[in-house]
């Protein structure tokens, strides 16, 4: 019995030695992240903005508001929002403003049916768009965002993310939001592409050549369509350039319960995308496509609050049976903490963060539970309330 413990602990603390590894080391080249350089350009390209929105009266009216105070010429953008399950009052507001509006109501409603919506409806117009934006209906930027996206595609980056960061921290679950957020944007964006991989996508802020994303948005078809988008970017060989400078403001979750759907989706989305796609694995390591095979690798890991639980329980229990076996995981439980340490940007800690660091094992625990209950997240959207 005390060899199979033996051999199940040190299985387990040599997968879970890699995936702190993997973090640490992105996160510490994350601090040597260079901006791409954004400056005006002439050309004016034209560009659509997708928003796809479902049930979001709430905000979706400050959002347009914002967006349309943009400095880029009127003549070379379209905002289109694709409005599903709106109240009759909201999209009368709306129909006031310079936007195409297009009205839908989908018995299972998902930001992939949306965006494809939109694009049958682009195709078949006279206009030629060059980029296409992808916002969230509760999104705000800033009045440059178009000219530094137009900028990024003049350089030849047919797929690019923004910085997407919070637009409020209310509460302890927003502050925890917003801190996962920069994190995920430190080592899965800064440190990846100080290093030569791609960036990844975040679900908005993002943009990419028109005429690829019309012919493969087609192929998505789930909650998780960034996670789709990303397989098809990187089994193509096409880079995800991360333009850290242009800020894309995000609500973030103030609730609980809207925390634990909104991770039971992504969770989803990721653990769906790793069993549809495990079997490009040997063949993307053969191939040489070091970015498909990193994201591959990504969507096997645990999410970073339950890998620093876990590691955190196995110390403890190690430090109560036999103190020696815990040193070894008491030295990963230090190694993750400067991985995390590396990622949070400064001006995020402050009294708020700290303050809001007591509610971590509530929400590993959250995570849990949510991982417990992925079954149906990816076929249709979980909406997350504000």
């Amino acid at each position: 019995m005390s060899a199979i413990i033996d051999v199940v602990d040190t299985v387990v603390y040599a997968l879970m030695f890699l995936s702190v590894l993997y973090l640490l080391v992105f996160a510490f080249f994350s601090q040597f992240h260079r901006n791409v350089d954004l400056s005006t350009v002439k050309t004016k390209k034209n560009i659509a903005v997708l928003l796809p929105a479902y049930k979001e009266d709430a905000v979706v009216k400050t959002s347009v508001a914002s967006f349309l105070r943009q400095q880029y010429p009127c003549e070379n953008y379209d905002l289109v929002v694709i409005a599903d399950r709106f109240q009759t009052s909201t999209l009368e507001e709306l129909r006031k403003e310079r936007i195409i509006l297009l009205e839908v109501n989908f018995e299972n409603s998902t930001k992939a049916k949306a965006m494809n919506y939109a694009m049958d409806y682009l195709n078949g117009t006279e206009k030629k768009y060059d980029i296409v934006v992808v916002l969230d209906a509760d999104n705000e930027v800033e009045t440059d965002f178009l000219e530094r996206i137009n900028a990024g595609y003049q350089k030849n980056f047919m797929a690019m993310q923004t910085h997407r960061c919070a637009k409020n921290m209310d509460t302890d679950t927003a502050v925890l939001d917003a801190v996962s957020e920069e994190i995920n944007n430190s080592i899965f964006r800064s440190g990846h592409v100080r290093l030569g991989f791609s960036s990844a996508l975040i679900g908005s802020g993002m943009a990419f050549d028109y005429k690829w994303f019309s012919e493969n948005v087609k192929k998505t078809f789930t909650a998780g369509e960034d996670k789709e988008l990303e397989r098809l970017l990187l089994s193509q060989g096409v880079y995800v350039a991360y333009l850290s400078q242009v800020s894309v403001y995000d609500q973030k979750t103030a609730k609980d319960t809207n925390f634990y759907n909104q991770r039971r989706r992504w969770l989803g989305a990721q653990f769906d995308m790793f069993f549809r796609c495990a079997k490009d694995l040997l063949g993307s390591i053969l191939s040489g496509n070091i970015d498909y095979t990193d994201k591959l690798l990504q969507w096997m890991m645990l999410p970073r609050v339950v890998l620093l639980g876990l590691i955190s329980i196995f110390a403890v229990i190690w430090t109560v049976f036999s103190w020696t076996y815990s040193l070894k995981w008491w030295f990963l439980l230090l190694l993750i903490s400067f991985a995390l340490a590396f990622a949070v940007p400064d001006y995020l800690v402050n009294e708020k963060f700290y303050r809001a660091m007591r509610k971590i094992p509530y929400m590993a625990l959250m995570m849990i539970l949510s991982m417990m209950h992925l079954k149906g997240s990816t076929k249709k959207f979980i909406h997350t309330q504000h």
